[in-house]
């Protein structure tokens, strides 16, 4: 008999026609692929708009207020033989550890991003001060496991490696020139990702084209350019892949990140990545990776520096050693069970 695990989301989902949707395609793969060694019992928040990608778990609850949502954490300490996996800190995930510490339990929070550059991006100073609270208090009170060493802060913790990679990501990619710069960005269109911020730099720029997927349906957004294409979230991952082969370079603008999937798609799809100087730690050992200012003097010369070496590049990217799903969730599992 599988031991029961709970898992605890701040993450919106969308219900239609009894299926469940969510935007993070994490909050998707993580828990089927966990329910296979567990069974898993998903907790979230009730969003009132369409989601991109579903959940295909049998034993999903969503609430629309943070008391229903509380009071399913406190009936889920009444279970045995069960172990609580709480997804990120926020204040309701935040509220979730102290609760179900009250209650004899000990939750192992999953930290998949920097809340302090996350909140910093969002509320300045006062974002970095209320999640350093938070954070603080939840390293006391839970094991933790991250995607990143340096997120743990030098607390105790188990280090995974997360991955939606399997063979189809793998296989030959497209060939591409760069007669022209073809950019992609694939992520939520938030200020904390920074795809403002690269909006303004390309501004008028008629040699520079950028396609954003991700825009969420019946959203409008502040972005009226005519070098930038906006398409919805894409759930397929043979579109997906499609416009990854169907543009050059891959691009991510963003202010904080802790181990981006996007990164590993580009590089499995052999797409030379720019990023900026906030998130250089990403690069770990992987080739193909670049890092500008933001400023389009220094933007335009690493743009060059592609274009001229292109081919090079794509070579050198042949050597990079990308982690799969399978192994992440064999990860995943392990140090869910080897904390008691």
């Amino acid at each position: 008999m599988k031991k029961k695990l709970f898992i605890f989301s701040n993450e919106s989902i969308f219900i239609q026609d009894e299926k469940h949707f969510c935007d993070n395609i994490d909050l998707k793969s993580s828990p089927e692929g966990l329910n296979k060694k567990f069974d898993v019992n998903l907790i979230g928040r009730k969003s009132s708009k369409k989601r991109a990608h579903e959940i295909k778990l049998k034993k999903i609850k969503i609430f629309t207020n943070i008391f229903s949502y509380l009071s399913e954490v406190i009936r889920s300490t009444k279970s045995e033989n069960t172990k609580y996996l709480v997804i990120s800190i926020s204040p309701y995930t935040f509220l979730v550890c102290l609760l179900l510490r009250i209650f004899g339990k000990t939750p192992i929070v999953y930290l998949r991003s920097d809340g302090y550059g996350e909140y910093k991006a969002i509320l300045g100073n006062l974002g970095k001060l209320i999640y350093h609270l938070m954070f603080s208090l939840t390293s006391i009170i839970s094991n933790l496991i991250s995607c990143r060493n340096y997120i743990l802060r030098g607390r105790k913790g188990k280090v995974i490696y997360p991955s939606q990679l399997d063979s189809i990501w793998i296989r030959k990619p497209k060939i591409q020139d760069v007669k022209s710069f073809k950019l992609l960005y694939v992520g939520r269109i938030r200020v904390e990702k920074g795809i403002f911020s690269l909006a303004g730099l390309i501004k008028n720029k008629r040699n520079i084209f950028l396609t954003i997927v991700g825009a969420e349906k019946n959203t409008s957004y502040k972005i009226n350019q005519s070098n930038i294409n906006i398409q919805l979230t894409q759930s397929n991952k043979l579109r997906l892949i499609k416009y990854y082969d169907d543009h050059n370079i891959f691009i991510l603008p963003s202010f904080t990140e802790g181990h981006p999937m996007v990164l590993l798609e580009a590089l499995a799809r052999r797409r030379p990545v720019i990023i900026f100087e906030d998130i250089k730690h990403v690069i770990g050992d992987k080739k193909g990776i670049f890092v500008a200012k933001r400023n389009f003097l220094n933007f335009f010369g690493v743009l060059n520096h592609i274009k001229k070496n292109y081919k090079k590049i794509q070579k050198d990217m042949m050597k990079n050693e990308l982690p799969t799903n399978k192994e992440f969730i064999e990860e995943f599992v392990k140090a869910i069970d080897d904390y008691k």
